[in-house]
């Protein structure tokens, strides 16, 4: 599981607009306005032997986030690119996590604040593993969710923005009280949609099924599975897919960048087997980033 220690107190520096500060000195204040409106974007990345996985991709997501947001965040791709490699050579790390955060600071306070400035932060630590990896290997068991994506028109689904994740943290926690690992989340259409921080994928007779991600992040790792079971040659179908639905897949599992591949042994009262789609993908996946390290070594 990862470090239990608190993140508030730990070694190490982060990227603060700008500069590196000492890690407990990475500050905002209390009357900051993405604390109190969640006026805040993110990202999660991995390093793999020193290399970040598609951090392009990430980076320019995170710059598109703060736009759906109503601002821009002031640096470059190529210049947060060049904050996250040069964190993670500071901090020290070969496999590692990556937050780059951006938000609203703290010069007005009120639901309106055209002219607070847009901070930017990268932290980075270790985080080997989302989920516990005995469970892993043997699937993991979620939960069904109480609350539910909602309607596209409510809110910028395509952001990957903060106040978007109340939900999955009470969803997740709802779970975990529950003696399950996450927690799967219908729309406000009752059609499958995500779990609370990754996408999920169902197997039968060896075609793969997704939910379409109308409503939802269409993740970057989720694009990365699709690529890699289509070089399979396997047939990858996106879709609306209904929770009674569930009862006829073979396999399930789950993707993101802080999960990767995670096979599903149940959601609720339904159960699937990891099989060899699964195991494929998750070898697949590992591949791939191990080949992105390489690729990176020989530029």
């Amino acid at each position: 599981m990862a470090d239990q220690q608190p993140f508030d107190s730990r070694d190490g520096v982060i990227w603060y607009d700008g500069k590196f500060v000492p890690w407990a000195d990475a500050n905002v204040h209390v009357l900051t306005h993405g604390l109190h409106y969640a006026s805040a974007v993110f990202e999660g990345e991995r390093a793999y032997a020193g290399q970040i996985f598609k951090m392009r991709e990430h980076n320019q997501r995170l710059i598109d986030s703060g736009k759906l947001l109503g601002f821009d965040i002031p640096y470059t791709v190529e210049e947060i690119d060049r904050a996250c490699v040069e964190t993670l050579a500071k901090q020290g790390f070969e496999d590692a996590y990556v937050r780059p955060i951006a938000w609203r600071g703290s010069e007005m306070m009120g639901v309106a604040a055209q002219n607070n400035k847009i901070h930017l932060a990268i932290a980075i630590w270790q985080w080997p593993s989302y989920f516990d990896p005995a469970e892993r290997l043997k699937g993991i068991r979620i939960d069904l969710a109480e609350w539910r994506r909602p309607d596209p028109r409510t809110i910028p689904s395509k952001a990957k923005a903060t106040g978007l994740y109340m939900i999955c943290t009470l969803s997740k926690h709802a779970a975990e009280r529950k003696g399950y690992a996450d927690a799967l989340m219908l729309d406000w259409r009752g059609q499958v949609a995500e779990c609370t921080g990754a996408n999920v994928f169902f197997v039968k007779d060896g075609v793969i099924h997704t939910p379409t991600p109308d409503c939802f992040l269409d993740g970057i790792t989720r694009r990365t599975v699709i690529g890699l079971a289509k070089a399979r040659g396997i047939e990858v179908v996106e879709r609306a897919i209904l929770p009674e639905e569930l009862d006829g897949f073979e396999e399930c599992f789950i993707c993101g960048t802080a999960a990767e591949v995670t096979p599903v042994s149940e959601i609720a009262e339904w159960r699937f087997t990891p099989g060899a789609i699964t195991k494929t993908l998750m070898e697949d996946y590992d591949a791939a980033v191990r080949a992105h390290v390489k690729a990176v070594a020989a530029e």
